[in-house]
């Protein structure tokens, strides 16, 4: 074979590769992928419709208004919550809590062979309704430092039957401090806007008599 050719084969392979080469570099720049700016997908999410402010809560009673229309029977149930750690019965033992007959009105920290928290001890005084209401609504947070690990009742008209209840553990019950609740005040009344005065219709002016 001689160079001649020798030269045209190598040039029709180097043709070929150039036409190969060719078509490569246009069929990436006609089907190259779309990348998009962001990874991922795009999920579309409904819009949720708008949720109604939450209403703001209502004022607590005082506690006399709420013992006004508490129910013993109701307060005895509430009791069976606190029958693990107290008893109610007179003469009754200590359990993990002091015995409960004669709560109301008796000195705190004062019943004999309990072993009261020095935070209890250093309150003083005597267990009043008041005192009792807050005390049963917050334990801890009422005296600071106390053993009692009851977490306490919330609600208020819970709270104001159990302490009718408690009232009635005695020989001598005193009377409940009670009142109505008392009604919002009306708004005052808006004052009448002034009549304007009305004035007066001028008579037509009379004719003079002839000359």
């Amino acid at each position: 074979m001689d160079s001649f050719e020798m030269n045209k084969i190598l040039g029709a392979v180097l043709g070929a590769c150039l036409a190969i080469l060719s078509i490569n570099i246009a069929a990436g720049a006609i089907f190259a992928p779309h990348k998009p700016a962001k990874p991922g997908y795009e999920i579309a999410v409904p819009d949720q419709p708008g949720k109604e402010p939450a209403k703001p809560a209502e004022p607590e009673l005082p506690i006399e208004a709420l013992l006004a229309k508490a129910e013993v029977s109701k307060g005895e149930t509430a009791a069976k919550k606190c029958a693990a750690c107290h008893t109610f019965n007179k003469g009754g033992k200590n359990l993990v809590g002091p015995h409960l007959w004669g709560i109301v009105g008796r000195p705190k920290a004062s019943e004999p062979g309990f072993n009261y928290s020095a935070a209890l001890k250093a309150k003083g005084g005597n267990w009043t309704i008041q005192d009792l209401n807050e005390f049963i609504h917050s334990p801890k947070g009422t005296v600071p430092g106390t053993n009692m690990t009851f977490a306490g009742i919330a609600k208020a008209s819970e709270r104001a039957d159990l302490l009718a209840y408690l009232n009635t553990l005695s020989d001598n019950p005193a009377p409940l401090p009670t009142k109505a609740a008392e009604a919002p005040a009306a708004p005052p009344a808006q004052p009448a806007a002034p009549t304007p005065p009305q004035q007066a219709t001028p008579e037509p002016a009379k004719p003079a008599p002839p000359q």
